[in-house]
């Protein structure tokens, strides 16, 4: 599938990748080395640390309108709501210690309180959380749309073009295009949001005579089962690298926490913007491919100029992430694998690292196309090896190193088994969802850790 785009709406696009290579590749008077490659000196302002934090987390764009295409308003409850919750959570519990804490990363906090082979064993799932696969994998189906190439080769593409320009500068390069991204990302919903409305008003359009009856709750008709899971999948906030990473990098404890906050007041309004034109997608054209709900819904009402801002706007939404997560990624394998064992240098490291993250990415994509199921697995897999580890090495609430490792290992080689299980013979057994296992496990190894310390 190729849409049709005016040279305009092409000259944007092709505007907005010029900028981010003039982000990456403008030099500064002061060379970017150790922290400053890492954490960009830990200088993070209240304003920038919302716009890289609101953008970073919101990468799945396409995969938030299959949902709300096929589910309605329930998009905004699975996939927003425990979200937010978790969010708030961090920000009043979690986020000043991170920034109080010397640790740079989530390995190197598992290292300080639990040793080397333990931080890599955490590494190795930090990396599985941080893929960029999921956002390879979107930004290759929207650069497909827009060029008609082969999403694979369009995906193998825009990470050479993310690799490139991280080159220099690291996360300070992720920041600063990611100030330019939440500005082009919420303008390009608004734009389609108002025209929308100015069209076809709410209460004609977005009714039970133009969607489904399930579109119009909560719940969206889906099994408990299925909607619980999500909930849980939400703790991924608790040990998300990219909550870390920021509030390492702020300024002040203060900057970490008030910036979450104000951070969750936009998600909410991002999010009431891409359920509604969700919900316009359905009732407008109810026969298309759920995936390609907005571009299709954008190219049938806006005009030219103002659908190359709103590709470049869905573009740049997957991206502020995409840069975000090939970091990570890269600094997992760079910093807290490379140069933990052998030392070197930090930069070289983690720019050896890019490599390792897009082969790992792009086999993801072949083996699982779908982003939702991308999101699932890794969540189901990750989460209850590191939830706990986490957790407890922030609070100072720690068990002996052995315990740890058995946690991590033991938990994550449960869910995966009952995964593959799952596969093998059609469902889950017992009609359990891996991650509860992995979890459950989790939670009795630290339990027996407390208990035999005490």
């Amino acid at each position: 599938m190729k849409m049709q785009l005016h040279p305009i709406d092409y000259a944007i696009i092709v505007l907005y990748i010029i900028f981010l290579f003039l982000i990456g590749f403008i030099r500064r008077k002061r060379r970017f080395k150790g922290e400053d490659f890492l954490l960009s000196g830990r200088r993070l302002t209240l304003p920038v640390f919302v716009m890289t934090l609101v953008s970073t987390w919101y990468g799945g764009i396409l995969g938030i309108g299959e949902f709300t295409y096929l589910h309605g308003l329930s998009n905004w409850f699975v996939m927003g709501f425990p979200y937010y919750i978790f969010a708030l959570i961090y920000a009043l519990f979690i986020a000043g210690r991170i920034r109080r804490n010397n640790a740079a990363t989530i390995p190197e906090l598992i290292r300080e309180r639990y040793g080397k082979t333990a931080s890599l064993i955490s590494g190795f799932f930090v990396f599985m959380l941080t893929s960029p696969a999921a956002y390879l994998l979107i930004s290759g189906i929207i650069i497909s749309l827009i060029t008609g190439i082969p999403v694979y080769l369009a995906s193998l593409l825009i990470f050479i073009v993310v690799a490139i320009y991280l080159y220099r500068k690291g996360f300070e390069s992720v920041v600063q295009s990611d100030i330019l991204q939440f500005m082009i990302m919420f303008c390009g919903f608004i734009i389609l949001f108002l025209v929308l409305v100015s069209r076809y008003p709410p209460a004609e359009f977005l009714n039970p005579q133009t969607l489904p009856e399930k579109h119009l709750t909560l719940t969206g008709k889906l099994p408990a089962t299925y909607i619980i899971s999500w909930f849980f999948i939400a703790l991924w906030t608790l040990v998300d690298p990219g909550f870390h990473q920021r509030c390492a990098a702020a300024a002040s404890p203060k900057i970490a926490r008030n910036g979450i906050l104000i951070s969750i007041a936009f998600w909410i309004l991002f999010d009431f913007l891409t359920v509604s034109t969700g919900l316009y997608a359905r009732a407008l054209l109810p026969d298309i491919q759920a995936l390609y709900a907005y571009p299709l819904l954008a190219s049938n009402v806006l005009p030219i100029g103002l659908l190359g801002l709103f590709m470049t706007g869905l573009l740049a939404t997957v991206m502020s992430t995409l840069d975000s997560h090939i970091f990570i990624s890269a600094q997992t394998i760079g910093y807290d694998v490379l140069y933990s064992l052998h030392k070197g240098d930090i930069r070289r490291n983690i720019r050896l690292g890019y490599l390792f993250s897009g082969i790992f990415a792009m086999l993801f994509i072949v083996l699982f196309p779908s982003v939702i199921s991308i999101w699932y697995i890794v969540g189901t897999l990750v989460i209850p090896s590191l939830l706990i580890p986490v957790l407890s090495a922030l609070f100072k609430r720690s068990v002996q190193p052995h315990i740890i490792r058995i946690l991590m290992v033991g938990s994550f080689l449960l869910s995966l088994s009952w995964f593959l299980a799952g596969r093998i013979i059609g469902n889950y057994p017992l009609h359990i969802e891996p991650l509860y296992p992995g979890l459950l496990f989790s939670i009795l190894c630290y339990a027996f850790g407390r208990l035999k310390r005490n």
